[in-house]
Parts: C-alpha cells; sequence; structure tokens
C-alpha cells in the first residue's frame, strides 16, 4: 500500500526538494504540500495523508502547535507527525513529542533515512534521530522519585509479562521482534501493546517508550 505523505514547511525550495525525493520511493507519493500550521491542519483534512512531515518555525501556526490538533482528540489518529527541522534543541523535541508526535528528524538527514523514517511512522512506530534519543534518555534518567511514584503507580496495573514487553519497547524493538525475543506470536504481541497503552492512559509507542524511561522500569546504560 501507497504511503500519502503530506509536507508542510514554510519555505518553497525545502516542499520542493523533499517532494522529488520521497516521490523517488517505492511505495511513498506526496500527495500535498503545506506553507504553515493552520494550512498543514486544512491540508490533512482534506487529503487524509498517513503521514505529515512538519517543520517547527512556519510563520502564523507553528509545527508543534499544528501537530497537537492533527493528532489531538479533535484530530484523526491514524495520520501520523514526522517533525523534520533543522534545530535539534531539547525544548522542541519535548515539545513535538509531547504534542504527539511520532518521530523526530533533522533536515540533514540522507534520503535514504528519510524515506525510513516516513516508512517506520506510518507502520505506528516511533522514530527519533540517534543523538537526540541519547539526550532524551540521559534527560528522563534524571527523574527523581518523587516525580516517579505517581507514574509507578500505573506500572503496577500492568502484568509481568506487558511489563517485559513495555521494557522492549522502550528498547527500541518493533512487534516482530519482541515477539521473536519472547517466542510468541506478533499478534500477541499487538494485544499486549494494546493493552499497556490502555492501562497506561498512553497515545502511542513513543510515549510508552518515553514512560518507561521516566518511571524507571527500563534504564539507558551508564546511569
Amino acid at each position: 500500500m501507497t504511503i500519502r505523505v503530506l509536507i508542510a514547511d514554510d519555505q518553497m525550495m525545502v516542499r520542493q526538494g523533499f517532494t522529488v525525493l520521497l516521490n523517488a520511493e517505492p511505495g511513498i507519493e506526496v500527495v500535498g504540500q503545506a506553507v504553515d500550521g493552520l494550512d498543514a491542519i486544512a491540508k490533512v483534512a482534506e487529503l487524509t495523508p498517513d503521514v505529515v512531515l512538519m517543520d517547527i518555525r512556519m510563520p502564523g501556526l507553528g509545527g508543534i502547535e499544528a501537530t497537537g490538533r492533527i493528532t489531538g482528540p479533535a484530530g484523526d489518529p491514524a495520520v501520523k507527525v514526522l517533525v523534520l527541522t533543522t534545530f535539534d534543541l531539547d525544548e522542541y523535541v519535548y515539545e513535538a513529542l509531547r504534542a504527539g508526535a511520532s518521530g523526530f528528524l533533522l533536515k540533514d538527514a540522507s534520503a535514504a533515512e528519510l524515506a525510513q523514517a516516513v516508512r517506520v511512522v506510518a507502520a505506528g512506530d516511533a522514530l527519533l534521530a540517534p543523538n537526540i534519543t541519547k539526550r532524551l534518555i540521559a534527560e528522563f534518567s534524571r527523574v527523581t522519585r518523587t516525580h516517579r511514584a505517581p507514574l509507578m503507580e500505573r506500572v503496577g496495573a500492568l502484568t509481568e509479562r506487558e511489563t517485559e514487553v513495555l521494557a522492549l519497547i522502550a528498547q527500541g524493538l518493533s512487534n516482530a521482534e519482541i515477539a521473536t525475543r519472547l517466542v510468541v506470536a506478533e499478534q500477541t504481541v499487538k494485544t499486549h501493546v494494546g493493552r499497556i497503552l490502555l492501562k497506561l492512559g498512553l497515545r502511542d509507542r513513543t510515549q510508552a517508550a518515553v514512560y518507561a524511561y521516566e518511571t524507571g522500569v527500563v534504564r539507558p546504560a551508564g546511569y
């Protein structure tokens, strides 16, 4: 099935460049372009893309607020947002993830990395640029036990197997990889993931991974 992509960026050359790159990839089609956040919201409603490539700094409504509206209660949960920006500032990363972005990639990524990121996000998985992932893990490792306590209460609602699956999600494993690791069917893993998200009140795997580090279910090496 072809992955339909909308590109939201205020720079025409950027939009056109990404359009050429992605249209050259098998199984990916750029169905539209948006010049700012409000235009992106309107184009999502009109074109129903699978993935939105979202810039952060745009005139009028910025990419983070637009992401929140697209993925929020009034939006379409089937639409995934991949934030693509020049700036790897931590505040942008955290705000984008909180707003509902499924991935965060820098614009200096190669064409192959960009296409792979689109495919990963469209499949419902999360993606972060490697250097951003390292900083994110370090940041959450500094969360105090006081802050973790209320969150840990919800972790207690998980079964032992669900906690194990949550830890593997946080390590970046796909459903198929988790199934292989636990020697169970992939559908069984999908069921566990669905129950984890429901019990913890989380939206997607990205939030689940962050939650796992925030609560200490998993700890990054060296911390």
